[in-house]
């Protein structure tokens, strides 16, 4: 998002299919992760683009907002933010969010199977701050406004067909968005200091034109058990969606959302948190509070965006920090994959990997500049491990 506008504790408390095997062992309630040293070791020296990686990884700007994208006609987009990749026969598409308002929108990267890029194309336009979102099994990808009743517009990473506003899914301030083809469902957070985490439950999956939209209703602890309630007025007009039901829990500042398997994780950035449901106990807990990191030398802050990687790696993005994207590993581990050097007023957004896991896509939202037309969007290679 563009800086926050508000300081943790000021509020009340609280990919296409994605990949499997995240964080699932262990106990309930379980003792949130812990700093550590990383599966790929230490961060190197910056290299020429300010970016500190693991040895054997090295990274490439790949777009910078409002310069034409090398090899085509497309300028990119200020203020790059959530992203994903979509298959597209032997090569991949990123596609990025436009947090600007109003002329928000999203654009597309195709790149080939060597990686090298061939196209560049807006696929939604004239909407307005277009945050994160997240991708479904059917490969379109959900772009959600960070509005006051905000809409979630379903669009096409390969540009043939028309984006579609989908009013069924909500009026609220969106955030991110995580699709879960097991329960049928599409899970949501809310980018307010008292938000909600949402679900929801098309009347056919595949076709979000109609469904139901429910609210997660637990009590006040950071862990516990859940139920779902539906929100009578999905519309949010008279009464915000998040007032409307009693004992929907709230959350400081919704983020990041990533569904792999029987979990559901989502991040709060009003007080550096990331939680977890088991979706099959229906159950919730913290998988990281920086507040509970031992000896109080929290590796990860400014809990932003999410993604998981085929070997059930989260990797988190930072908004401020230390410009980084940490890691949080199945052994409950947290440790820096990457930090961007000279760029403190900027934001990391959009972590992506490629459809086979060999590149990672992000994007740095204003970059050295500090301003959103300064922003860059990086691609990643290396030993991602599976």
């Amino acid at each position: 998002m563009e800086r926050r506008t508000f300081l943790r504790g000021a509020a009340i408390g609280g990919s296409a299919i994605a990949f499997g095997g995240t964080l699932t062992h262990g106990a309930a309630y379980a003792a949130p992760a812990q700093n550590g040293p990383s599966p790929y070791g230490p961060l190197g020296s910056p290299d020429s683009n300010g970016i500190r990686l693991p040895s054997g990884f090295t990274s490439r700007v790949v777009a910078r907002s409002n310069q034409q994208v090398p090899g085509t006609s497309h300028t990119w987009h200020r203020a790059p933010d959530g992203g994903a990749c979509f298959a597209n026969g032997s090569g991949w598409i990123y596609v990025s969010n436009s947090e600007i308002n109003p002329g928000g929108g999203a654009s597309a990267l195709r790149f080939n199977s060597s990686g090298n890029v061939t196209g560049a194309y807006p696929i939604l336009s004239g909407t307005r701050q277009n945050c994160a979102g997240g991708a479904t099994p059917w490969n379109t990808w959900l772009s959600c406004e960070e509005v006051d009743r905000g809409y979630v517009y379903e669009t096409d990473p390969f540009g043939v067909n028309s984006a579609v506003r989908r009013d069924a899914m909500g009026r609220f301030k969106h955030e991110a968005a995580a699709a879960d083809p097991v329960r049928q469902v599409v899970y949501m957070t809310e980018d307010v200091g008292n938000g909600c985490f949402y679900r929801f439950i098309p009347g056919t999956w595949g076709n979000l034109a109609s469904g139901t939209l429910q609210v997660l209703v637990a009590g006040s602890g950071t862990s516990g058990s859940y139920t779902w309630a539906t929100v009578p007025n999905p519309s949010g007009s008279g009464t915000a969606t998040r007032d409307q039901v009693s004992g929907a829990k709230r959350f400081n500042g919704g983020e990041g959302c990533h569904w792999a398997g029987d979990h559901v994780w989502f991040t709060t950035k009003g007080d550096n948190r990331v939680w977890r449901l088991n979706l099959t106990s229906s159950t919730y807990e913290l998988t990281y509070d920086d507040n509970l990191v031992v000896g109080g030398n929290a590796p990860l802050t400014g809990v932003d965006n999410i993604t998981g990687s085929s070997s059930g790696d989260l990797y988190v993005a930072e908004d401020g920090g230390n410009m980084e994207i940490c890691l949080i590993t199945p052994d409950e581990i947290v440790a820096p994959f990457l930090r961007i050097d000279g760029q403190s007023s900027s934001e990391i957004c959009g972590p992506a990997f490629s459809p086979n896991g060999s590149r990672l896509y992000f994007s740095s939202q204003r970059g050295t500049s500090g301003s959103s037309s300064g922003g860059i969007t990086y691609e990643v290679t290396g030993p991602f491990r599976s």
